[in-house]
């Protein structure tokens, strides 16, 4: 595999990259799903909600995490997750701004 040369796009196209490659597997879009339709810190429900092993689920978490979609706090044995209401905001407006970078024609002039 080729080494990504990053360096080469703007640290905007980076971070929106990294943003929709949190969104490019289902389980995390599900999780995300889940979180949102909860409104509140969950815990141990992502397995019996989504069947999916605990192992598999930590792995999502812990990559929604270190971008900074979703944020935990430690209660004892306990993590607890919810959306951090401050990133989610910069995404839905990265991708809002990229969306409404074209305007689409009227007369479908494209190929």
């Amino acid at each position: 595999m080729g080494v990504t040369k990053s360096n080469l796009f703007t640290d905007e196209q980076n971070e929106t990259a990294l943003f929709a490659k949190a969104f490019s597997h289902p389980a995390r879009v599900a999780i995300l799903q889940y979180l949102i339709k909860k409104n509140a810190c969950i815990n141990g429900d992502l397995v019996q909600e989504l069947g999916l092993a605990q192992a598999t689920i930590s792995q999502h978490l812990r990559e929604l995490k270190d971008i900074g979609i979703i944020q935990g706090s430690i209660e004892g044995s306990r993590i607890s997750y919810c959306i951090n209401p401050l990133s989610w905001e910069k995404i839905k407006g990265r991708f809002n701004d990229l969306f409404n970078q074209i305007e689409v024609p009227s007369n479908k002039e494209c190929c």
